[in-house]
Order: C-alpha cells, then sequence, then structure tokens
C-alpha cells in the first residue's frame, strides 16, 4: 500500500508540474486569479500593519477608490479616450512603415543591406532622447506625443517582422519559383501570407511597448491623457490617483493583448489545431 501511494504521489506530481504541458483554461484562469488575489492581499495587509507609509504607499482599497473621483469629478473617461487615440494612432503609422520594410528587408539582402544599418543604429537610441528635438520641430501639441510613440516602437517592430521574414522556409520560394511564379506573385501568394501569423504576434509584442511610452509622451506639456493625470495629482501629493493612473494603463495594455490573442486565433486557427 505504501509503495502503490508513493506512486500515486509521484504520478500527481508530474501531471502538476509537466514540461510545456498544456493545462486548461479554467486553471489557467483560477491561477490568475489566485496571484493577482495574494499580490493585493499582501499589499493591503502590509499597509494595515503599518509597514510601509500609508501617504506614499496607499493600500489598494484607497487606490481603487479614487477611480470613483477620477470619472466622476476629473473628466478621466476624457483622459482614456486621448491616451488610447494616441497609443494606436502612432502605432498605425509604426505598421505602415515597419510591416512593408520589414517584409521586403527579411526576403531581399540588397534591401536589408541598405536599410539596416539605419534601423539597427536607430534601435539602440532612447526614443525620449529626442523630446527636445520634437519639441522643436512638432511643438507641444499632438504632433510631439505621436512622434515620440512612432519612434518608441518602429525600430523594433521592421526588426522583428525581419527576422520572421527570413525565417520562410527556402523550399516554399524554390516550389513557386519552379511553378513559374515571378517575384510578385511569390511575394503576394507565398512571403505574406506564411508571416501574417508572425506578423500579428510582433504587432501585440510591440504595442506593448508602445504603452511603456506612453506617460513619457502625456507629461510634457500636456494637458489630458492619462500621463497628464498622473502629473497633476504629483502636484497634490495623491499617489493613490498616481497609482489608479499605473493600473489603468496596465488594464488597458493587457485587455489589448488579449483581444489580439484572440484575433490570433480566430484568424489562423490551422496553427491552433496543429498545436
Amino acid at each position: 500500500m505504501n509503495e502503490t501511494a508513493k506512486q500515486s504521489t509521484s504520478t500527481r506530481k508530474q501531471r502538476l508540474f509537466e514540461f510545456n504541458h498544456a493545462i486548461p483554461t479554467a486553471t489557467a484562469f483560477w491561477l490568475a486569479i489566485a496571484s493577482w488575489t495574494i499580490f493585493f492581499g499582501l499589499w493591503e495587509t502590509a499597509v494595515a500593519l503599518h509597514l510601509t507609509n500609508a501617504v506614499l504607499l496607499p493600500g489598494p482599497v484607497t487606490v481603487l477608490s479614487s477611480f470613483v473621483g477620477l470619472f466622476s469629478e476629473k473628466d478621466y473617461l476624457y483622459d482614456i479616450g486621448m491616451s488610447l487615440y494616441r497609443v494606436f494612432a502612432s502605432f498605425a503609422l509604426a505598421c505602415l512603415l515597419a510591416v512593408p520594410l520589414g517584409i521586403l528587408m527579411g526576403t531581399f539582402r540588397r534591401v536589408e543591406a541598405f536599410f539596416n544599418p539605419l534601423v539597427s543604429a536607430f534601435r539602440y537610441l532612447p526614443a525620449p532622447s529626442f523630446i527636445p528635438l520634437l519639441l522643436m520641430w512638432f511643438g507641444a501639441g499632438e504632433g510631439e506625443k505621436l512622434a515620440l510613440l512612432f519612434l518608441g516602437v518602429v525600430w523594433f517592430l521592421i526588426t522583428l517582422i525581419m527576422d520572421h521574414a527570413k525565417s520562410v522556409p527556402t523550399d516554399f520560394i524554390n516550389t513557386a519559383l519552379t511553378l513559374g511564379g515571378n517575384r510578385v506573385q511569390i511575394l503576394r501568394t507565398v512571403i505574406i501570407p506564411t508571416l501574417l501569423p508572425n506578423v500579428l504576434t510582433a504587432m501585440r509584442q510591440i504595442l506593448a511597448v508602445s504603452w511603456t511610452y506612453l506617460v513619457i509622451a502625456e507629461i510634457v506639456a500636456a494637458d489630458s491623457g492619462i500621463g497628464a493625470m498622473m502629473m497633476r495629482a504629483k502636484r497634490f501629493v495623491h499617489i493613490d490617483e498616481i497609482m489608479a493612473g499605473i493600473i489603468t494603463i496596465g488594464i488597458l495594455g493587457l485587455s489589448f493583448d488579449l483581444l489580439l490573442r484572440k484575433a490570433h486565433r480566430k484568424f489562423f486557427q490551422y496553427l491552433e489545431s496543429n498545436n
């Protein structure tokens, strides 16, 4: 009986922790709920036991209650709308440049040899360092904010898409050439369809980077947006509102990440079935 019990325990442990083993959706959901519950519970406990300064680090209950005042008294919905517009307008412009250029660079070596030195150099330059130039070129209006968010993501997106384009199997291209396809036909019917799942994945990854630059874009001469609200709260030491802004950005970013994941599953169901 003891040996049977040991084997049962060993089997249970193996099932609980297995390498790259898929788990049910319900299990993943409740594990996520548990992690956030523990995080907020420890945070609230630390404040309640006076282990932290309640002024500089208010508890989650205080932070969540500040949302009521933000939405009812401070036009927070408009700030969120402006932030969404800046993120997605700048990201759409970045995609318009990065997707075709990344595909061409990953497909044709001469295109890569011409553009990659520039892309690689700009990729290592921090986007906030351009703020003084952007302010002189575009002023303190929307153009400066959109340009900063654009510069923060476009070089990384080009590089990711270029790398994915290079990974298209050579056999696909050679087969299309054997069948008489020209460059335009192969690009349109072989390379781009093969790349589309990875392009959407790259866009999902880089959209997260765009959210990280949002506050930087909105703290410079901005009168609207989540970042501008956080700077106003800083003047009056409303730490709860600053943390509410941080939580808002996290919720928005996570929500759109989940939407893109669902879009990936919907449009490329054949990849899910292969897994």
